[in-house]
């Protein structure tokens, strides 16, 4: 029987979303500074981005917009920058 993927957290799949974004800027051959610009946002922000969080403790939460704006700029759609959500757990708050 195959065993199930462990489950993500949501610093995880942040990260994921992180390492995606940088994948797929690099396949294109930008930088960051210049896919922040084409999607309208700082070289710093961006960064946050592909690192997956905004602050120490702290993953990344892109608005929708943001993420439609950065796949118009890899010239993606959404759904190919973003990891599965299927297994993400959330904590009990």
């Amino acid at each position: 029987m195959p065993s199930s993927p462990a489950p993500l957290s949501w610093e995880e799949y942040a990260k994921n979303l992180g390492i995606e974004l940088q994948r797929r800027r690099i396949a294109l051959d930008v930088t960051q500074e210049n896919l922040a610009h084409r999607a309208g946002l700082t070289r710093t922000h961006y960064q946050q981005l592909e690192r997956g969080f905004w602050k120490a403790g702290s993953p990344a939460n892109p608005s929708l917009k943001m993420l439609v704006r950065l796949a118009q700029a890899l010239q993606l759609e959404v759904a190919e920058l973003l990891p599965s959500g299927r297994d993400v757990e959330w904590p009990d708050t």
